[in-house]
């Protein structure tokens, strides 16, 4: 996708060392940073200069190649994913990316374990655009419907940073959204700003200015009364983990939209590529749930008068907060999960007739 009118992916390697947009500093700057060590990547991942579980994914699978290039032996790696699977709990991607790489790497000797590391990292990549892609193409259809019988401008209501900074390139919940876009079909999308780390207005807006995309930035309690004035046409928000019953867990705060999508009648989807898909916890109650600092509430980032990034606090200081990074939406308020597949019913038997 586009900053500036130039195509960028979210990460790439190149001269032996990992690049990445750093997101802390979107959307006031612009920078390419460089991740050298295994170390760097984790800390990529836990301050999130990378986030989004695809993409938190990818870096994993580099921060192994880095581990290699550091120190190529077998209990350095091993240490090494242990350290990148404990850098945040909830998104499931991290933890199938470093065990696929690992199940590639392990007990390999020095000569050739770099470069199949190397090949095996950039083929989840170029998995997770050509999934988003599709991702794109089938979420489509449901936009074409929707238009087909308004034939006015489709109101699309998202939720946090699914976009192409939470992939590789298209994003989840962004890239059915894209493809409407190129296509002609006039679309407006509602961006929650999604306190705390504002994901919806730092990124979402940023990154749908960038195409081109008529876009408005809300508070995150305003959707509920523009689903009850009818001027939310559908929802489709990404995810983090998804069970195999269908139930998601994703940024803290979809459960509430999806509640009032359900309460108006209003079309709730998910976007996910397969690699979001958790088969084995079975009852959302196991999802491990990152509980981030406090500061992150208690205090905001913006540009000062001179176009610095200042940090300020906002809360009262004897004040204590609580930083849930999750929630989760049971399948029975999902309309219907949108995957590089198709679309199915967010139950057991719909993932299993698309994921046999």
């Amino acid at each position: 996708m586009k900053i500036e009118g130039k195509e960028y992916l979210t990460i790439w390697f190149e001269n032996n060392v990992v690049k990445i947009i750093d997101q802390t500093k979107l959307p006031h700057q612009f920078i390419i940073k460089d991740l050298k060590t295994v170390k760097d990547a984790i800390n990529a991942i836990k301050i999130m200069e990378v986030r989004g579980a695809p993409l938190i994914g990818a870096t994993a699978a580099y921060g192994l190649v880095l581990a290699i290039l550091e120190k190529n032996n077998q209990s350095f790696l091993k240490k090494s994913a242990e350290d990148l699977v404990k850098s945040r709990p909830t998104a499931i991607n991290l933890k199938w990316a470093v065990d696929r790489m690992m199940s590639k790497i392990s007990g390999l000797n020095s000569d050739e374990i770099l470069d199949i590391a190397i090949h095996e990292a950039k083929e989840i990549c170029e998995e997770d655009i050509k999934f988003c892609e599709n991702i794109g193409l089938n979420g489509l259809k449901i936009i074409e419907e929707i238009y087909n019988k308004k034939k006015d401008t489709i109101n699309i209501l998202t939720h946090c940073n699914a976009g192409w900074l939470a992939t590789i390139n298209w994003g989840t919940a962004t890239s059915p959204i894209y493809h409407a876009h190129k296509k002609g079909i006039p679309v407006h999308v509602w961006a929650d700003e999604t306190r705390p780390r504002n994901q919806g207005a730092n990124l979402t807006s940023y990154e749908l200015n960038e195409e081109g995309i008529k876009n408005t930035i809300i508070a995150d309690n305003t959707g509920g009364i523009l689903m009850q004035r009818g001027e939310v046409d559908m929802c489709i928000v990404g995810t983090d983990r998804t069970l195999s019953n269908g139930d998601v867990c994703n940024k803290v705060g979809t459960y509430l939209k999806a509640l009032a999508a359900h309460d108006n009648d209003i079309p709730f989807y998910v976007a996910l590529p397969s690699s979001t898909i958790d088969w084995n916890i079975k009852n959302h109650k196991d999802i491990p749930i990152e509980e981030r600092v406090s500061e992150e509430l208690s205090h905001i980032e913006g540009l000062d008068d001179e176009g610095n990034i200042k940090k300020i606090q906002i809360y009262p200081k004897k004040s204590v907060a609580m930083n849930l990074a999750f929630d989760v939406t049971p399948a029975k308020y999902i309309t219907g999960l949108i995957t590089e597949k198709g679309i199915c019913q967010a139950s057991e038997k719909g993932l299993k007739e698309l994921f046999k």
